[in-house]
């Protein structure tokens, strides 16, 4: 991906990007959303504010310095890149503008350590990424049929609360052309107007399986917190949606896809509203292939905040092989759950050289998940996920 002269130069600073990543990265955003502040429709700007993009462009950069000869490393990373942007609408020209305030930032930081050499090192390694990603998204955009940023107006027929704080709201395409396909696991970017003339995006996975004529998607209303603000869409979501309304949705995309048409043993495990997408892929296996074992393993705060399970659990009257296990942190005396948060010793056994495991949830779960699934035997190439917010790239690092 870069030339042989700058690979030094590269290899060099990824100690320096370990130290000072989210310091280059924090000046990078401040001073590009404050040149181009039309590009705030793009970033979730709570992620902004609770510094989690900042966390996450750092470990992107550290991770693609750290494997610039290693594409069998990077190439699903740039794949899962190039569905989150074309899901939000990148288009070519943004990237000079990235490329150019993220050179500045990375001069800015180090100061004198950045010399002439090493920033014509990162500029060409920037160039290089740049060029794959506009080009496999130039072809995503064209496969998909449609323009950057393209969204679709959907009229909302049904809203129902699944939890405490998850709301299913299921749309139909209000311009009478065909619902998009899509396969379970794939989220859509939903686009609202806020106060003040602001417009934002948020993906939301697809939370039922495909049916060809209607999508659903299941929304937590996200909740301030100590040091995070409350999240502006989930909250809009949940005040206004209401049947009849239209909302504006995007075409389907997400590499996050489980097998579901193939016949051998699968383990879906999520927590909170990871659930999404494993609903989706359950009841798509449920359509396809009843008698295929499946392992479906939920964590959630308690029954209150467990959504989507009488969906799941009704599975089991057609689906003989399925397991469902559920974790609940306080069972409030059900006896139905493990008290406690997922273990992986407590799940059924499976065949761990042939079974694919697929897990959704929040960062620490998904962690814990790993690091237990390797722990069991369970083989790397076994294991595929999906995390909602930025991606931390741990496993790269």
């Amino acid at each position: 991906m870069i030339s042989e002269a700058s690979r030094p130069y590269i290899d060099a600073s990824v100690p320096v990007l370990r130290e000072h990543g989210v310091t280059i990265t924090r000046l990078f955003y401040a001073n590009m959303l404050g040149t181009h502040p039309e590009l705030t429709r793009i970033f979730n700007m709570g992620n902004q504010a609770n510094g989690a993009q900042q966390q996450s462009l750092a470990s992107a950069v550290f991770a693609y310095a750290a494997n610039i000869g290693n594409p069998g490393a990077l190439g699903p990373v740039v794949e899962r890149i190039v569905h989150k942007h074309v899901s939000v609408g990148i288009r070519a020209e943004h990237y000079p503008i990235v490329g150019k305030h993220l050179l500045e930032s990375i001069a800015a930081t180090l100061g004198d350590a950045a010399t002439e050499p090493l920033l014509d090192a990162w500029k060409e390694a920037y160039n290089s990424l740049a060029k794959l990603l506009i080009e496999a998204e130039a072809k995503m955009y064209s496969t998909a049929g449609i323009e950057p940023g393209e969204t679709r107006p959907m009229r909302i027929t049904a809203v129902k609360p699944e939890s405490a704080n998850v709301l299913s709201i299921r749309v139909v395409p209000a311009d009478g052309k065909p619902v998009p396909a899509f396969k379970p696991g794939q989220y859509v970017s939903v686009a609202v107007d806020l106060p003040g003339g602001r417009h934002q995006l948020r993906q939301y996975s697809l939370s039922d399986a495909p049916d060809g004529e209607s999508l659903r998607i299941s929304v937590k209303r996200e909740d301030a917190g100590a040091d995070t603000p409350a999240g502006e869409v989930s909250n809009w979501l949940h005040a206004n949606a209401q049947v009849g309304a239209t909302l504006q949705v995007s075409h389907p995309f997400g590499e996050f896809t489980p097998d579901t048409e193939g016949m051998g043993p699968i383990v879906l495990l999520s927590a909170g509203v990871g659930v999404t997408p494993m609903v989706a892929a359950v009841k798509r296996i449920a359509a396809v292939h009843p008698q295929r074992r499946v392992i479906f393993a939920h964590a959630a705060r308690d029954a209150a905040h467990h959504a989507l399970r009488g969906e799941v659990d009704a599975l089991k009257a057609v689906m003989p092989n399925l397991s469902v296990v559920t974790f609940h942190e306080d069972a409030q005396g059900d006896t139905g759950v493990i008290e406690g948060r997922m273990d992986v010793a407590q799940l059924p056994d499976w065949p761990r050289e042939e079974a694919s495991v697929y897990l959704c949830g929040p960062h620490k779960f998904m962690q814990a998940q790993w690091l237990g699934l390797l722990n069991a035997g369970v083989p790397a190439s076994r294991l595929h996920r999906e995390v909602f917010g930025p991606e931390l790239l741990d496993h790269l690092l």
